[in-house]
């Protein structure tokens, strides 16, 4: 059950904010209260409920962008593991596939992932494992062509073993720049995130084959105690 406390002002040195807190419920784990707890209190996750963003991540990908500039109009873009779709709602406004810029190029994105996927204005959503034989052919056959961006959010199942977890998640970002680099068009842009931990080494060192340019973020959106951080990879050599 959550409580939020009045607020009121007996210190006299003004108004605190106000802070959900969450007691502990029968059969919950502590674990699990502190993260209803944090979520809670996220700012980013009450700005993503009030603009009617489907999670928090959706921030991540438009400070990134504010960054390196990659969903412009008229762009082609793929989204891995896209689910549940936040970084389709934001790609969608950014690279004009509705057209509501007038005058700027309108741009397609397709988003992919393993389980359905709640249908976002302005984006194609297919069931499909990147992983697949032949699955770079069927979306350049989507596209109609070769894509300018190829992003991912992905992030491999949790086993709770911090070394084991990078190792998953780091090699799924292989996975996924192997792909990109079947259907990226001269030029393009990779981005993905990972969790720091010191295997992502030959990652970079891939990605550098393939781009001109391969930089680390970690946005604002991303928590502060959370290891992750998105490698942003431009300029891709065909």
């Amino acid at each position: 059950m959550a409580k939020i406390p009045t607020g009121k002002n007996t210190s006299g040195r003004g108004q605190r904010d106000l802070k959900v807190q969450v007691k502990t419920a029968r059969g919950r784990k502590l674990s699990s209260t502190r993260w209803l707890q944090r979520q809670l209190n996220d700012p980013y996750v009450k700005r993503a409920q009030i603009e009617g963003y489907r999670g928090r991540a959706a921030f991540k990908i438009m400070e990134v962008d504010d960054k390196f500039r990659f969903l412009v109009p008229g762009a082609r873009v793929v989204d891995l593991g896209c689910a549940p779709g936040g970084w389709l709602q934001v790609a969608v406004k950014r690279i004009n596939t509705l057209g509501e810029k007038q005058g700027k190029a309108v741009g397609r994105i397709l988003g992919i992932d393993l389980q359905e996927v709640e249908p976002v204005a302005g984006a194609e959503v297919h069931v499909l494992d990147f992983m697949d034989e032949g699955a770079d052919d069927q979306v350049k056959q989507w596209l109609n062509g070769k894509a300018d961006v190829v992003m991912s959010d992905m992030a491999a199942s949790a086993s709770g073993h911090k070394q084991t977890d990078h190792l998953r998640i780091i090699n799924l970002c292989e996975a996924a720049a192997y792909f990109a680099f079947d259907v990226l068009d001269e030029g393009g842009t990779f981005v993905a995130k990972v969790l720091a931990g010191g295997a992502e080494g030959e990652l970079q060192k891939l990605l550098k084959q393939k781009f001109t340019k391969v930089a680390n973020m970690k946005p604002p959106a991303s928590r502060a105690d959370s290891s992750e951080k998105f490698v942003v990879a431009t300029g891709f050599r065909a």
